[in-house]
């Protein structure tokens, strides 16, 4: 909103509108926000659940500093919300419209998780909601997200820019005529030519393989919103730990878009270049501010969680930010911790069934899954955990970062 006020009082020559034109400028600005409404109206947010009686149900795990967590106030994700949304709808371009994919995946997910949150802690139903209506919000919101980017014409890639040294070259003419383009193109890491187009699978249809691309694409973001999504949902489950990761996540995917979306930096790397999505760095400064300053609650020993409120709205912005950049085959690496959570639960479950329907007895990989409970059963301090996945995560983070250059 404030994008739009100071747009309109620039033409009136007002002092110091033209700074919020700048993304760096309104970034700044919205970072600043989101850690103020997360740490001072957090402490309201706790208090108001508290009165509710909105504490954690802690199961029987026999887990070391299971018990101290018993009534910790749970649906601390409407303060990330709250600190996401909030400072967007001031500093962002709210006509852009890889912003308003991001403000529904927010709002979306946040739904189902708050859905979830109320039946298991208002209703006192452990299971809370149940999986299946989960999944086909989940498929919903994918729908929604791949459909968009297939329609709207606001949604281009620009192919082929030259390097450029400088915005002189720009005056000069140092940037041929070019011509933006609907396409299921997507990012690959450390390959020489590093695009991969959707369209490639149904190559064999011919002429109606492009098509038929979107299609592929389409479902290709379902699942990667679905996955990401639980993927976070199950890592939340020490102090600290999802919102940690996730502002690790987020602040290489802002670095990512405002690479992606800057004519200068993407040809001088030479990477996609993608217009308009430089306006996602306002989402990304905000999606920093609030899980940072969620952390002044949730860090050991936690004074709140997050609860699905917040765990599954932060996977699908994870997972719908990489796919509108054209990033989501880096998902892998740099969402690594969230990855590997999911996968120990699989094997878990699934080496378990297997062994007992051959010996009779189930038998278990890890001590317990997903993954950071596995090292709690091994004596490890949850704090020492909690930071030793935030290590491995930055390690990640900059991997990603240097796959723009090494292929």
């Amino acid at each position: 909103m404030f994008y739009y006020l100071f747009k309109y009082l620039e033409a009136f020559d007002f002092p110091g509108a033209g700074m919020f034109q700048y993304i760096s400028f309104r970034a700044s600005l919205t970072i600043i926000t989101s850690l103020i409404i997360s740490m001072l109206f957090g402490r309201r947010i706790i208090q108001f659940l508290q009165k509710k009686q909105a504490g954690e149900v802690v199961r029987k795990l026999g887990l070391e500093g299971q018990y101290r967590k018993e009534g910790t106030p749970s649906m601390g994700g409407l303060i990330i919300l709250a600190s996401i949304l909030i400072p967007v709808l001031l500093f962002g371009d709210l006509k852009n419209v890889y912003v308003i994919l991001m403000l529904i995946t927010t709002g979306w997910l946040g739904l189902i998780g708050f859905i979830d949150d109320y039946i298991k802690i208002f209703k006192k139903n452990k299971e809370g909601l149940a999986g299946r209506f989960k999944i086909i919000g989940q498929i919903m919101l994918g729908l929604v997200v791949g459909l968009t980017l297939y329609l709207s014409d606001d949604v281009v890639i620009r192919e082929q820019i030259p390097a450029i040294s400088n915005t002189h070259e720009i005056a000069e003419g140092g940037v041929p005529q070019s011509i933006d383009v609907k396409s299921t193109k997507t990012t690959i890491p450390f390959v020489k030519n590093h695009e991969f187009d959707y369209a490639f699978i149904v190559k064999f249809l011919g002429e109606k393989s492009q098509k038929w691309g979107w299609v592929v694409f389409v479902l290709a973001v379902i699942f990667i919103v679905t996955a990401v999504s639980n993927g976070v949902n199950l890592t939340d489950g020490l102090d600290g730990l999802a919102a940690g990761t996730t502002a690790i996540s987020g602040t290489t995917l802002g670095i990512l878009a405002y690479l992606s979306g800057n004519v200068i930096y993407a040809g001088y790397l030479n990477i996609m270049y993608i217009p308009y999505t430089g306006e996602l760095v306002i989402f990304a400064s905000a999606l920093i501010g609030a899980t940072i300053g969620f952390l002044w609650y949730n860090s050991y020993p936690a004074q709140v969680f997050m609860g699905d409120t917040g765990s599954l709205a932060l996977g699908g912005i994870l997972a719908v930010f990489a796919i509108v950049i054209r990033k989501e085959l880096l998902i892998p690496i740099l969402c690594g911790i969230f990855l590997f959570e999911s996968i120990s639960v699989l094997l878990q479950v699934s080496y378990f069934k297997y062994t007992r329907k051959k010996h009779g007895v189930g038998k278990r990989i890890f001590l317990m899954a997903p993954l950071h409970h596995h090292y709690q059963k091994k004596g490890f301090p949850e704090p020492k955990i909690v930071l030793r996945f935030w290590i491995i995560g930055i390690m990640l983070a900059i991997i990603t970062i240097v796959t723009l250059k090494i292929r």
